[in-house]
């Protein structure tokens, strides 16, 4: 089984907002950034037909899915971003809670107030990826399966630390841009 995490394309939000799993609004660009996305993603497919669909459950991913054909992707709540909890739709700048700066310390593992922390994240996704594998090893067809996974940028770097790529500590210097993919061979 191929995993292809897709993320999703650029939001129409100011920078240094805090919008983890707030529902927004896609930029102008999306149609050209779709075209980009289904070009590499062609690329990667080689041909094949996706032998399943999911997505986040937030429209900024469903939207590039049913942009690129796939209409009704399987949502899945394990493939959201972090969660931040209180703090969602602020300005870094502007929050005032004191576990901000806990959180600045210690992002792996301190919560966002009301939200979760990165490891948090990081054993959701996981937990995605092992049912696949699971779901791969117990398959009694051998052919390659080609699964798409429209998601978020914390997904993908979870995805890439399953896979043994960086280590927890260098995650956050491996952030994918917008529409970037990401491909897993379980």
């Amino acid at each position: 089984m191929r995993l292809h995490f897709i993320r999703h394309t650029r939001p129409d939000i100011a920078r240094g907002v805090c919008y983890g799993q707030s529902d927004l609004p896609l930029a102008s660009s999306f149609p050209e950034e779709v075209e980009d996305v289904r070009q590499r993603l062609t690329e990667r497919l080689k041909g094949r037909t996706p032998c399943r669909v999911y997505s986040s459950p937030l429209s900024r991913c469903r939207r590039l899915a049913e942009a690129l054909g796939y209409a009704t992707p399987l949502l899945d709540e394990r493939l959201l971003e972090l969660n931040f909890g209180a703090w969602e739709l602020q300005k870094f700048e502007d929050i005032t809670d004191p576990r901000l700066q806990l959180w600045y310390d210690d992002y792996l593992h301190v919560a966002p107030t009301g939200g979760e922390s990165f490891i948090e994240q990081v054993e959701r996704v996981a937990h995605f990826i092992e049912e696949l594998r699971h779901e791969a090893i117990q398959s009694e067809d051998s052919s390659v399966c080609d699964v798409l996974v429209f998601t978020h940028g914390g997904v993908l770097l979870s995805a890439g630390l399953w896979a043994g790529w960086y280590s927890l500590e260098e995650a956050f210097s491996h952030q994918s841009p917008y529409g970037a993919i990401c491909t897993l061979e379980l």
